[in-house]
């Protein structure tokens, strides 16, 4: 094999690192070395140069394979002075040149940001009921909620809209009159009480855009499944949105006025939506929409479910972060305190913690936060690249069909680029399918497993050895808040598909 051996040693290491190479290679400059040598040789003299590294040392190896191709076997000592191909930069410098990282293209980005703001304020309404209110007082049942939070907040939601439009309503919520403040509880279709209850997404079929908030606003815990008694009829799958109803949140265990009142009455003055802090985010946000929903090709959002998708899980997230916070956290969002109603109490001491209208604006605010970050979420997750062991041929010839998957894997890769592709790989019980995988992504531009969104980062694999562990996008956990972006994503086996521990972090070495 014909090799090129380019130098970037500064100081002592320059002198060190010729004296090693002058022994293998001859010299074709300064700091560049050309020879041909066996794979033995060039393992010795990899060996050698890892032994005698500092921190001063760059050395990179290419493999000339022919008269228009070469290719990148290993960096020894500092990677940084080279690329990814192994390239040397004609000059350096600090300053953002490019600024690259202010384009993106999320063409859908400022969609997510403004759905799931709106419906951050909006998921947490239904706790204004009477019923919940007690609850978190240790006054009422403490049994199973009979009407879930979510779905009364639909409820009132939808009773806002009414039978305007998506431009109609968004223009009331700009400049709400008194009128407007009344419609959350006047209008509002009580299940259990009042006959006919229309399905909440038929009645909201005129405004696209409220379905698509309405389903944000009743799927922020859990997602609607039809009662165990219910039938399956693959023909309901067509309009299965009209076909859900108050049983497919939770089925009431009572029907008695007595126990379903609760659950729909409030006191109209203590709702966040009269508080002036609720409404100014509201008003931004509905100013913003109205631009949106006139813009062409902007019509049935719940047909868009990589929209849907990453809008639902950045309001859980953001949820979940901000209703773990206590009562000295910071971060906390500084707003008055509207009426007496509550959104949740404390863990340890059960007394009511969070202010209802603090905890929509401060969840409404987090989750801009997640949605903002989104584009530039690739820069911050563990990649691996150019790594030695995912080119090598196996010697063993039961898994010499590895070889010929990740081949097949990098001869679609430029097709699949324009048209997408879809691989499975199969193979029998101890024929070892999970090294080639990570064998064939290093040549293949990965998708999310769960959302099918490009990672163009290349290949996630967490470790170097073999194991197929991989990042999928939309499953990642969180320990701290703001700096979420600076997490670790959860770690999953594309072959099995089963969530594995994160190991165990290793220090490394100063050779890569």
């Amino acid at each position: 094999m014909n090799v090129l051996l380019i130098c970037e040693c500064d100081k002592r290491a320059l002198v060190e690192t010729r004296r090693i190479l002058d022994q293998f290679a001859e010299r074709r400059g300064e700091r560049t070395w050309q020879t041909p040598i066996t794979k033995e040789g060039l393992d010795t003299l990899c060996r050698l140069l890892r032994k005698t590294a500092r921190k001063n040392t760059a050395v990179a190896c290419h493999w000339i394979r022919g008269l228009d191709h070469s290719e990148l076997l290993w960096v020894v000592g500092d990677a940084r002075r080279f690329n990814t191909r192994g390239a040397v930069p004609t000059h350096t410098t600090q300053r953002n040149v490019l600024r690259a990282q202010d384009e993106n293209d999320w063409h859908s980005g400022e969609a997510i940001h403004l759905f799931t703001a709106l419906a951050a304020l909006l998921h947490d309404l239904g706790k204004a009921s009477k019923a919940f209110q007690d609850r978190l007082r240790n006054k009422g049942d403490m049994g199973r909620n009979d009407y879930r939070h979510e779905w009364v907040s639909l409820r009132m939601f939808q009773a806002f809209v009414g039978t305007d439009t998506d431009l109609q309503w968004l223009a009331r919520l700009v400049n709400p009159t008194p009128a407007d403040h009344a419609s959350w509880t006047e209008r509002l279709v009580r299940d259990g009480l009042d006959t006919p209850a229309p399905q909440p997404f038929t009645a909201l079929a005129h405004a696209p855009l409220a379905q698509a908030i309405g389903w944000l606003v009743v799927t922020h815990h859990r997602l609607p499944q039809p009662p165990k008694d219910e039938i399956f009829n693959p023909g309901h799958l067509a309009q299965v949105l009209h076909r859900i109803t108050v049983s497919w949140n939770e089925v009431p265990t009572h029907s008695e006025a007595q126990w379903v009142k609760p659950y729909w009455t409030f006191t109209p003055q203590d709702l966040p939506v009269h508080c002036p802090n609720w409404q100014k985010n509201a008003a931004r946000l509905a100013r913003r929409l109205k631009v949106l929903v006139t813009q062409p090709a902007q019509g049935d959002w719940l047909a868009n479910p990589y929209v849907m998708h990453i809008s639902r899980m950045c309001l859980m997230l953001a949820d979940h972060h901000y209703s773990s916070l206590d009562a000295q956290d910071s971060t906390r969002v500084q707003v008055a305190q509207w009426g007496t109603l509550y959104a949740n109490t404390d863990r340890k001491t059960g007394a009511p913690l969070q202010p209802l209208n603090e905890h929509l604006i401060g969840v409404a605010q987090h989750s801009q936060r997640a949605t903002h970050a989104l584009p530039g979420f690739e820069l911050h997750l563990p990649r691996m690249k150019g790594h030695r062991l995912f080119r090598q041929r196996s010697t063993n010839s039961a898994f010499r069909w590895q070889d010929k998957a990740a081949d097949l894997a990098a001869s679609q890769r430029e097709p699949a680029a324009m048209h997408g592709a879809f691989i499975v790989n199969m193979a029998s019980t101890v024929a070892a399918k999970r090294w080639p995988t990570p064998r064939s992504c290093t040549r293949w531009p990965i998708r999310c497993a769960a959302c099918a969104a490009p990672l163009p980062w290349g290949c996630a694999h967490s470790r170097c050895k073999p194991g197929g562990r991989f990042v999928s996008c939309c499953n990642w956990t969180t320990s701290s808040w703001p700096s979420w972006w600076a997490a670790r994503p959860a770690v999953h086996c594309l072959s099995t598909m089963k969530h594995r521990p994160r190991p165990a972090a290793r220090p490394r070495a100063k050779t890569w």
